[in-house]
């Protein structure tokens, strides 16, 4: 980490506030040169989004989907796909970890940069602030859920003596990393203008939404990780996505049609990655539609035997990853009444069945990225939306025992699939069913694997339907416990003085 910090030692400006989430930061300024005017602070904050674009592409979702119970990657190539990983061989965690890191130094100097400005308006200050803290809050949350306890700290890196304490920081506990980010969410996001995402004037700025979603989230990580500090995670949780709750209102108005990858800042979405593609200009492409469509004969301009326009004719497709037969076979049967089945899945296109894909059914449109261009995969990537706040929601009233909240937040996602009202029997079923339902509604958005990891079944839900996936297609895997976190790159580990650690994974001799 000392090398990297030595690199991003100052604040990384120069942004263009109009399009700052199409530009790359490429200069540095003195700090106390800086911050003078609102646009000066903005610049500052827009470097917090630097590196989401890096992290959220297919190797990342390989390791959230496609290492679950509804998902896998069919490849004896990809490290990540059959969990062959360990300190000394995981390139996704060095690409989330130097990333990661990076941004939350752009964080904290942007906080401290913009708090102590004198010339700057108070309220656009503590409005600016608390963006900053939003996207601090998004970096530690993804940390901990990848790594589980990893180094915190909220300093300006000014001086060598700072950069040299942090450059050594040992592993603090995820649950009060999370304690702490979700205090100061609560204290700062009153400062953000109470709207849905997509009434934010600039898209793509992580505004009091996104602020809320990540206090649920932390706070349901500690529900099951915290047993000491005797707070009621659970309320804490409940009380921010109730306000989510109240400003999103009826979820029967966002319709299932945005649901696509492809379709952009719906209003349903509280953040998402975005991507731009135009040939000959400065683009922003992905690459994680290429492994998400049918296989494609370019000699027929077939896609599994058959015609779909809308893919074009351009398009390069990789290994293509599919859900597990529990997915398709279980959760999301052929010819069910729910209607995500066709979104999620591709068994067929406009009624006309694909060739393999109705036996072994594809990754659906959902995923698809139209007319694309080689592998330029330009869809935008959910990361959290408005349905999932939802799921959480009856989650917070399942482990409460409270059935009239269970069942209207459940069934408010499963009436807009076209399924029947849930009633709940017994709480443990009742459980379950939301675990389902959460793989039905989020399938692929970079979110499952980190529910089993929270819920404490990972491991025992990649031994029932992975393993044995992956194994009667010919896939030797490597899973192990410790495999439920990524672990900490070993230059990482050796950087930091063996204050960082892999404990975990030595005991499995990794």
């Amino acid at each position: 980490m000392k090398k990297t910090l030595f690199l991003f030692l100052t604040m990384a400006l120069g942004l263009s506030c109009s399009k700052f989430l199409e530009e790359t930061p490429t200069s540095f300024v003195n700090r106390a040169n800086y911050y003078k005017t609102e646009a000066q602070c903005r610049t500052a904050v827009n470097s917090c989004y630097e590196g989401l674009r890096p992290v959220y592409n297919s190797m990342l979702w390989t390791h959230l989907e496609g290492t679950t119970d509804i998902a896998y990657v069919p490849s004896m190539s990809d490290v990540n796909a059959i969990l062959d990983i360990n300190p000394s061989q995981c390139n996704i965690s060095k690409t989330v970890w130097s990333n990661a890191y990076k941004a939350i130094m752009y964080c904290n100097a942007a906080i401290a940069g913009v708090e102590a400005s004198t010339t700057v308006d108070g309220n656009v200050k503590a409005a600016l602030a608390a963006e900053a803290r939003v996207m601090r809050a998004h970096w530690y949350w993804l940390l901990t859920s990848l790594f589980g306890d990893v180094p915190f700290y909220t300093d300006d890196v000014v001086n060598q003596p700072a950069m040299d304490r942090i450059a050594h920081l040992g592993r603090m506990s995820a649950a009060q990393t999370r304690a702490y980010l979700i205090d100061d969410l609560l204290q700062c996001c009153p400062s953000l203008e109470k709207i849905r995402t997509c009434d934010i004037a600039e898209k793509g700025r992580a505004g009091w939404a996104m602020g809320m979603m990540l206090i649920a989230k932390m706070a349901l990580w500690n529900a099951y990780a915290d047993t000491a500090s005797g707070r009621d995670w659970f309320q804490i949780a409940y009380d921010a996505l109730v306000q989510l709750e109240a400003v999103y209102g009826d979820l029967s108005s966002y319709p299932l049609e945005d649901l696509p990858f492809s379709v952009k800042d719906t209003p349903e979405r509280i953040f998402e990655i975005r991507h731009t593609y135009a040939e000959g200009t400065l683009s922003y492409a992905s690459n994680l539609a290429t492994n998400c469509m049918p296989s494609y004969r370019a000699s027929t301009g077939l896609y599994d035997g058959i015609e779909v326009p809308i893919l074009g004719t351009d398009a390069k497709i990789g290994t293509c990853n599919r859900p597990t037969s529990y997915f398709y076979g279980a959760l999301q049967p052929d010819n069910g009444k729910d209607k995500r089945a066709d979104i999620n899945l591709g068994r067929r296109w406009q009624g006309t069945p694909f060739v393999n894909g109705i036996r072994t059914p594809w990754m659906g449109p959902k995923f698809w990225c139209p007319y694309m261009k080689t592998t330029y995969d330009s869809n935008n990537y959910p990361v959290f939306r408005y349905a999932g706040a939802l799921l959480m929601l009856a989650e917070c009233c399942c482990e409460k025992q409270d059935r009239e909240g269970f069942e209207k937040r459940l069934n408010a996602v499963r009436s807009r699939a076209g399924l029947p009202d849930y009633s709940v029997g017994n709480w443990e079923k009742a459980r379950q069913e939301l675990r389902d339902e959460c793989a039905r509604e989020l399938f692929g958005e970079f979110n499952r694997k980190f529910d089993l990891v929270r819920w404490g079944i990972w491991y025992t839900s990649l031994k029932e339907y992975w393993e044995p996936e992956m194994a009667s297609k010919g896939y030797l895997t490597h899973m192990r416990r410790c495999h439920r976190y990524l672990p900490i790159p070993m230059e990482q580990v050796v950087n930091s003085g063996n204050a960082l650690d892999n404990k975990e994974y030595n005991e499995y001799g990794l």
